[in-house]
């Protein structure tokens, strides 16, 4: 893990991450991976876990359709027989040193269980369904010791707190570093609160180039290419491999992770990994997951005209947010036409695609065509041989781990989104 972390010692204990029910909440940005493995300020949840507690998990409760698919991303520690257990909700965003609960110990928070401590022989003895089953589960947490979780860690309940949660995690996450030597720096670019940018290795910032750190941190990781005029804001961070095209903003409170390309505007938003944006178009407080392609002048409305909160449909019901500002949440292999307008707090599902001028519906179900026609499903044969294309051309493959998971997901959200779907 890299030195932004506070070091504290390793805690003797196996890690086991267990999903509940409420992951639900987070469609679509889980419908492909685990609750864990989402991303808020520079690491994903797993990663942040990780350093904290200087542990890899050494088993998973997780919905059976993902298991296969996130076990070969997620290499498991060999657990010790003699150590106790600490069983952590993949959905808990972990800010700071903490020490988990001893056995017998839950914690709990708004009713969910975030944590527990058990003995070898408990944690041999549980029932990975009870975590499905709310009723089972209050039952097993009430025969145990209750207490509040420490300040340091939090559950992610829907997809905007990810992107609420963004800019304060950016900033804690990416401490000062000072300018790297090892960057092609040209000529005419700007660097602005020199203490707080970090520069990776192999990146190239062209002519132009304005960095400006001077209201929080900016990092460029490894083989990065800022093309010229692009303007960053901190905090900031821009994942390996990406590009960002020439003369984008990046505002501040924006993560853009692994291999993106980003053009327009962005604005307090979380890009996942391997999604494109190369065009202009404004996204802001919005999350897009991976292997998006949004079109030309594809744009996100963030505010209502009424100045009201907004209200997002989760599954293609709708839920309260609270917030004032709140854009789109883009699930993995979506895809926007040129000149897309998106709804305030608009959700786009798994492998749909958007290609209108009429309004965009404020829930997009996963597998839907939305055409001038109307909306209709998309053949799950045709997703499936699209996304190969669009993971070879960045040299990934499609396993068939994760094809058998795209026709999974494509039956199982149909059933779970049909509040979305005309009537």
């Amino acid at each position: 893990m890299g030195d932004e972390y506070v070091q504290v010692h390793r805690i003797l204990m196996n890690l086991a991450y267990f999903e509940d029910s409420a992951v639900r909440q987070l469609y679509p940005l889980t419908w492909l991976r685990a609750a864990f493995e989402l991303r808020c300020g520079r690491h994903c949840l797993i990663d942040k876990v990780e350093a904290f507690l200087h542990c890899r998990p050494a088993r998973l409760f997780l919905r059976e359709v993902v298991t296969d698919t996130v076990l070969a991303r997620t290499p498991l520690a060999v657990p010790d027989a003699n150590e106790n257990w600490c069983l952590l909700n993949a959905r808990a965003l972990v800010t700071g040193p903490v020490e988990p609960p001893r056995p017998g110990v839950v914690w709990r928070q708004d009713g969910d269980l975030v944590a527990a401590g058990l003995r070898p022989s408990e944690m041999e003895a549980l029932d990975p369904r009870m975590f499905f089953d709310p009723a089972r589960l209050e039952e097993w947490m009430a025969a145990r010791r209750v207490e509040e979780p420490p300040g340091t860690v939090r559950l992610i309940r829907y997809p905007w707190d990810l992107v609420l949660a963004n800019a304060a995690e950016l900033a804690r996450e990416l401490r000062t570093f000072g300018v790297a030597r090892s960057a092609r720096v040209c000529r005419g670019v700007h660097l602005l609160g020199r203490g707080q940018i970090h520069i990776g290795r192999k990146v190239c910032l062209k002519p132009g180039v304005v960095l400006d750190a001077e209201e929080g941190p900016i990092q460029i990781d490894d083989g990065v290419v800022v093309q010229p005029n692009a303007v960053l804001e901190g905090p900031c961070y821009v994942g390996p491999g990406s590009v960002v095209r020439p003369g984008a903003v990046l505002r501040a409170g924006t993560t853009i992770g692994p291999v993106c390309k980003v053009g327009g505007e962005v604005a307090e938003s979380i890009f996942q990994g391997y999604s494109s944006k190369q065009h202009d178009g404004f996204v802001g407080h919005s999350f897009v997951g991976s292997w998006v392609n949004l079109g030309a002048d594809t744009v996100t409305s963030d505010l209502k005209n009424t100045y009201g909160t907004v209200r997002v449909s989760i599954n293609g019901v709708g839920v309260e947010t609270g917030q004032q500002f709140l854009g789109a949440t883009i699930g993995d292999h979506a895809k926007t036409g040129i000149g897309t307008v998106l709804p305030t707090g608009g959700v786009i599902g798994v492998a749909a695609n958007v290609f209108t001028r009429r309004i965009v519906p404020k829930f997009v179900p996963s597998f839907a065509w939305v055409t001038d026609e109307g909306m209709i499903p998309y053949r799950v044969e045709k997703a499936i041989l699209i996304a190969r294309i669009v993971m070879g051309r960045r040299d990934v493959e499609l396993t068939a781990a994760e094809c058998a998971l795209l026709e999974r997901t494509a039956a199982l959200a149909r059933e779970v989104e049909a509040p979305g779907w005309p009537a």
